[in-house]
Order: C-alpha cells, then structure tokens, then sequence
C-alpha cells in the first residue's frame, strides 16, 4: 500500500473525527493521519483523511468549500443550536408558512456575517468553546464573514408543535450549518435548532468517494494517490524531466500561468512539489521529491 495519499471516509454518528483518525492510523499502520476539516460527533459524512505526505496537502483542502444536508427543527432553541443540547425555549411552531421560511433562508444566501455557535471548536482564549460552554461559562462568539453560495429548501414538514426543514447548502470555509439553524428560528422568533446534519462534499471529495467506517477499520479501501488528488485540487503544471531535478534541489523554475498554486507533474504522474509566482519566478512552497 502506497506510503502517502488520501482516504475519503463517510463518517458514522456518534464519533469523533479524531476517532476515525485513530483507527486510520491503525489501519495504514502509520501515525502521520490528519484530517480536513472536523465533524461534530452528531453529524455524519465525508471526512478527507491525508497520511505520509497527503498530510501536507491538507490545508488547502480544508479551505475548499463544502456541501451539507441537514434537518432544522422550528420551535425549539437549545444551549448546542442541536437537538443534543439543553432545550432553552420551546414555542409552537406548526403553523410558520412556508412562504417565510424560504424568505428568511434566502436571505442567508452571498457573503454575510454569521455568528458560530458557542458550541464549536473555535477557540476562545487558548480554549475550544464547546469546552468553556461544558465548564458552565456563558458567552457569545463575534460573527465572522462567510460565503453560503446556494441555500435550497427540499422539504417542509408541519408537525404537531413543529416544523421541519430539510435544506441542501453549499458555502465557504468557517460555516456553521447550525447557526443556519438557530438564525432562522431567530427570525421566525420561534426558535430553532438542528436535528440532522451530513456532509456530502469536502472541496474537490464527494461522497461518492467515500468509504464506510467498517471498511476502513477493516483494511478494505485503495487509497487515493498524491498525484490525482493534487490534479482535483490545484491547476497542474507538467514537468519536464530537467525541471523535476531542478525542483528536486528546491531551486525556481520559470513563472506560472496564473497567481494560483500550481501542482508540479512529473511524466510519471509524481507530484514533485506545489508552485508559487514570487517575482519572475515560480518558486516552491513544498517539494514532495527531494533530491537525495
């Protein structure tokens, strides 16, 4: 099995991403697994894990948009903005019109301010919120500038109290499917919080990617290679063969195409290094394939 790579995981309830790391690592047989971007323990699906060098490619995976589909209920607020946290208010919220829900859902749609619940990994102070939430201290963390590029209502559902929402949202980086949650019962002054949350996408990863968490822990997976992965993820530059060696010792070679990170081919399909525009010329900012 290659040494460095990818493994696109569809992660279960009731789990941490570190736990699915942790059976990553035993299942590669290697501590170096990291991991793009991590799930509450209530939410399920894609987990991008990078081990060996994949590891290095990460970040920029991490800063790819995503997709989710998740179930808001209306009616009731909790201290978690999910339905495993403390209820706060309840109102009945059976007969909100359709209409003003997807009004109110549009408006969240482009670049807005969104503030993170307080039960995030968002860190406050040197600690993670959820853990000063969990210590009993109460707070409100500043709204950030988020993108959410498509916001869709798939089904509504009027029940004895409440009412349920199902939505399929695409946005940036940083977002907080449950502040969606929590924002529009807020504007529907019914409360509201989610109940259901999955992720489908993960930057250039789909769910059709993905493996289960019993086949990863039972070792029935190929891995994604550096190469397909760093074509999924940046604009590629093919290499020449003197321009492998060059980039082997680390050194320049002559400009991009674009401003953006380049990924360096070589003629066998390595990925030899990442490339920059700096000046008038393309320097590395990692190089995957040393020289010796």
């Amino acid at each position: 099995m290659t040494k460095d790579g990818f493994l696109v995981v569809d992660k279960a309830g009731g789990m941490t991403s570190h736990d699915v790391v942790a059976v990553a690592r035993k299942a590669l047989g290697t501590k170096k697994v990291g991991h793009a971007g991590t799930l509450d323990p209530m939410a399920t699906g894609v987990l991008v894990l990078g081990f060996g060098n994949g590891t290095r490619l990460l970040q920029y995976i991490t800063d790819g948009d995503k997709s989710y589909t998740a179930t808001i209920v209306l009616g009731a607020s909790t201290v978690t903005d999910d339905h495993e946290g403390e209820v706060l208010t309840t109102t009945d919220a059976s007969e909100v019109s359709d209409a003003d829900i997807r009004s109110e859902l549009a408006k969240m749609v482009g670049e807005i301010a969104q503030r993170p619940s307080s039960v995030s990994a968002v860190k406050v102070g040197g600690e993670r919120a959820y853990d000063r939430v969990r210590a009993g201290e109460v707070f409100e963390l500043e709204a950030r500038t988020v993108t959410i590029s498509a916001l869709d209502v798939l089904e509504i559902r009027h029940l004895a109290k409440t009412t349920e929402v199902d939505i399929d949202v695409t946005c940036s980086a940083g977002t907080f499917i449950r502040a969606i949650a929590r924002d529009l019962g807020l504007a529907l002054k019914v409360g509201g919080h989610l109940r259901v949350l999955r992720r489908t996408r993960v930057a250039g990863f789909p769910m059709s990617q993905a493996i289960s968490f019993e086949q990863l822990k039972d070792g029935k997976f190929t891995p994604l290679v550096l190469s397909d992965v760093a074509r999924a993820t940046f604009s590629v530059r093919e290499l020449t063969l003197e321009e492998v060696n060059e980039l082997s010792f680390g050194r320049p070679l002559s400009i991009n195409a674009g401003l953006q990170i380049f990924a360096a081919l070589s003629p066998d399909n390595r990925l030899i290094a990442l490339l920059k525009n700096e000046g008038d010329k393309a320097k590395p900012i990692a190089v995957f394939a040393a020289a010796n």
